[in-house]
């Protein structure tokens, strides 16, 4: 069936029309002229799959990935990264737009690496095949090499049929001096692993494996190290998976708490925001749910001679009835779901006079904002380019107290 694309959506997938009825499809961009196959039927909209390029979109560049076509990992590859970059800003000012929210997002910070910028992934294992699920399956893509991954990454790729595992899930970090954290899942009887993971061990500089929560060799964390502050990182606890963005995440919290004097950091992990913001401030209170990422958040402020912040491991919502507007700026960083209606309403009542909200999901963020924005302006807004070749982007909102 043919089908004109003209535009993108907000989760990077092109937008054409079939008798007059919306269609999405997948790693496709305005201009390409497509014969799609009809994936899924809805009441209002239709879902398609590219079956071949008639005419190919001026815009359209050669993908450098032999999975691309099939795997779920990138949306944006067979775009320029300019025009990857042009379709984040206009998708956030189209979200702002919509919900009449008066601000034009004009900047967003690049990632100076395009390719092989992760320093994490998380790989299925199915009857001995190691690689990705293809969007919207459970159908493995085999690989052997990643174009988003650390190179170091992708070699060690290569090797992990040595373990021997049938079926399962194994998680790879890798930190600033090229050292292994390896997390592996499995119902497998691995009864032979210590053994099979010698070969690795002495090929790779590998500080611990994991096997189902339990630690075989080494140790359960390692240190990272962005703009000369050290964290320790257990196996389990949330960490940046793109450093050189991350690095400007920190440059950018530090800019904007450079007049904060007693900060509040909400969902805190392993106290990153936190001990960035101390810098300038006299007291800094971070709070998290996860009890390993508060052991490591003490550590790492330790780690780094920091001796003005505290970590309490909790749930946010039972904090929040404890906070006083003794502080004057809070941190917040949530998982996708964003924040708690009960948070924000407690955050708006005790006249808290800056928050930085950062997010990698602009529709929880602006539903967050529609409701903070009674009480608060936005004086900054940037966008930075986390996950490079992906729909997805992180998001650093600035919101200062209306004195009106």
């Amino acid at each position: 069936m043919r089908v004109e694309i003209l535009k993108f959506d907000n989760l990077g997938r092109g937008i054409g029309y079939i008798n007059n009825k919306i269609i999405f499809v997948p790693k496709s961009v305005a201009g390409d002229i497509l014969d799609i196959t009809i994936e899924k039927e809805h009441a209002n909209y239709l879902e398609g799959k590219i079956k071949e390029i008639i005419v190919p979109s001026k815009k359209r560049i050669e993908v450098k990935c032999p999975y691309y076509a099939f795997c779920g990992g990138c949306d944006l590859l067979h775009v320029s990264l300019s025009e990857s970059l042009e379709y984040k800003l206009d998708k956030i000012n189209e979200c702002l737009n919509k919900n009449k929210i008066d601000y034009k997002v004009s900047e967003i910070v690049k990632c100076p690496k395009q390719y092989n910028y992760r320093n994490k992934v998380s790989l299925k294992i199915i009857d001995k095949k190691i690689g990705y699920y293809e969007s919207n399956s459970h159908k493995l893509i085999e690989i052997n090499n990643c174009l988003l991954l650390d190179d170091a990454i992708n070699e060690l790729i290569n090797d992990l049929n040595e373990l021997e595992i049938n079926n399962g899930k194994i998680t790879i970090r890798i930190n600033y001096k090229k050292e292994f954290l390896i997390v592996i899942e499995s119902d497998d009887k691995l009864q032979n692993i210590n053994n099979l993971i010698n070969n690795l061990i002495n090929k790779y500089s590998i500080v611990g494996i994991v096997l189902n929560n339990k630690v075989i060799f080494g140790d359960d964390y390692f240190i990272d190290k962005i703009n000369n502050y050290l964290f320790k990182i257990s196996y389990n606890s949330f960490f940046q998976v793109n450093p050189y963005i991350c690095s400007h995440l920190f440059d950018l919290i530090s800019e904007y708490t450079i007049d904060s004097k007693k900060i509040l950091d909400f969902y805190c992990g392993v106290g990153t925001l936190s001990l960035v913001a101390s810098k300038d401030s006299n007291k800094v209170l971070g709070v998290e749910i996860v009890e390993n990422a508060i052991l490591d958040a003490k550590i790492n402020a330790s780690l780094n001679n920091i001796n003005n912040v505290e970590f309490i491991c909790n749930d946010t919502k039972k904090v929040i009835d404890k906070i006083t507007n003794e502080y004057d700026t809070i941190i917040l960083d949530p998982p996708r779901s964003g924040i708690d209606k009960n948070v924000i309403d407690k955050i708006i009542s005790e006249n808290i006079k800056k928050i930085i909200y950062v997010s990698c999901n602009e529709s929880t963020l602006i539903r967050d904002l529609k409701i903070l924005l009674d009480k608060y302006k936005i004086v900054n807004f940037k966008l930075l380019d986390m996950f490079v070749n992906t729909e997805h982007v992180e998001s650093l909102c600035v919101l200062n107290l209306n004195k009106d």
